[in-house]
């Protein structure tokens, strides 16, 4: 379903309430235009085309329900269901996570760190998951400042983290 002009807008979480609504997974720089009501998104696995009935933010949580699923046995069921839309120009420079999956992660200066396993949306700034060559987790804002560089193309992305980033958690 994926078709390479379309990009992730979101993830579908668990039913809320007993209407249909469901929380999402938030993959999209500009929600408030993307969740309206009308907005139609491709799924995956393939679901069929789904409606914005309502949209809603709910506790910092966003809320969607869609005209083909009008309870909560039925939101259920979409759970798991990654939405797509066509690229927006707003989006054009943003790196969506199945971009960034699996990507090489080096230091400034070309030696290796480990590769990217996940991007975590998050309302201040995303986190970029990484894998570090030693096998431990680490995470790093995906801000201009630590991560100077993405190279979609040459399949790494250029990390500076200030000193001890990596360590914590250890």
């Amino acid at each position: 379903m994926n078709a390479t002009n379309e990009v992730l807008i979101a993830r579908i979480g668990k039913p809320h309430g007993l209407r249909g609504e469901v929380t999402v997974q938030v993959h999209t720089d500009v929600p408030q235009e993307r969740f309206v009501t009308g907005a139609v998104f491709g799924t995956e696995p393939d679901r069929g085309e789904l409606t914005v009935r309502a949209a809603r933010v709910h506790n910092g949580i966003q809320l969607l329900a869609f005209e083909e699923a009008t309870d909560r046995t039925a939101a259920e069921g979409l759970r798991g269901t990654r939405l797509f839309a066509g690229a927006d120009d707003e989006e054009d420079d943003a790196y969506y996570e199945d971009d960034l999956i699996g990507l090489d992660v080096v230091d400034t200066s070309g030696g290796s760190l480990g590769k990217v396993v996940a991007l975590h949306p998050r309302p201040a700034q995303d986190l970029l998951e990484i894998e570090l060559t030693d096998g431990r987790t680490a995470y790093l804002p995906f801000v201009e400042e630590i991560v100077p560089e993405v190279d979609i193309d040459a399949g790494r992305v250029v990390a500076d983290p200030p000193p001890g980033l990596l360590e914590l958690g250890e």
